[in-house]
């Protein structure tokens, strides 16, 4: 479940639109997380159904979440990429755990991607959700499509320690591990090209 935000995620960190405009904004976009067979059948066996909230989307297999902003710095690919909705998590009619609000960050080592954490309606935090995993043949940089659009797919998704511990602790299970595949995740961004300065 965790997994299929994530949304989500990389695609921000590898824009490049020219050597000389280094923060490419971006103003709009989708990120869509297939969640892996694992991680359904990993929340099947502990009752736990997963939904979405706000603009989120769930068909079958399939998450995904609207982009609301970002940047991202072209010469070094650090930068963060907004979205909103989220997803849930509940176990019978007591146990209610929302992800919301995540946001894409390349600004580290590993890219992550973190959330709003609710517990049956008590906030607990911004969390490090999942780490990001882009592909082994991702060429860089990337080129927009038509000059705006930027693509970024087959991105692994995995469970952070902290998520996993919280997940945990919450659902008073040992099933979530760090690490754990919850999917596949692509992103499709849409540069705010009339925000680039012109050269």
């Amino acid at each position: 479940m965790f997994k299929q935000l994530m949304s989500l995620t990389c695609l921000s960190g590898f824009l490049l639109i020219s050597a000389s405009a280094q923060t490419v904004p971006v103003g709009s976009g989708r990120t869509s997380v297939t969640l892996s067979p694992g991680f359904l059948g990993a929340l099947t066996s502990l009752s736990v159904r997963p939904g979405v909230v706000g603009q989120g989307r769930l068909v079958g297999a399939v998450a995904s979440f609207p982009i609301t902003q970002g940047s991202v710095d072209a010469s070094n690919a650090r930068g963060e990429i907004f979205h909103t909705g989220g997803i849930t998590l509940e176990a019978g009619t007591t146990t209610r755990v929302q992800l919301l609000n995540f946001t894409i960050e390349t600004t580290h080592n590993i890219p992550v991607l973190t959330g709003l954490v609710v517990v049956n309606n008590a906030i607990v935090g911004r969390l490090p959700l999942f780490a990001l995993r882009l592909p082994t043949n991702l060429t860089l940089p990337l080129s927009p499509r038509g000059g705006a659009l930027v693509e970024l797919n087959n991105v692994g998704v995995e469970l952070s320690r902290d998520a996993a511990d919280a997940l945990n602790g919450v659902f008073r299970v040992t099933a979530f591990t760090p690490g754990f595949s919850i999917g596949t995740a692509s992103v499709r961004a849409l540069l705010d090209v009339d925000a680039i300065p012109a050269n």
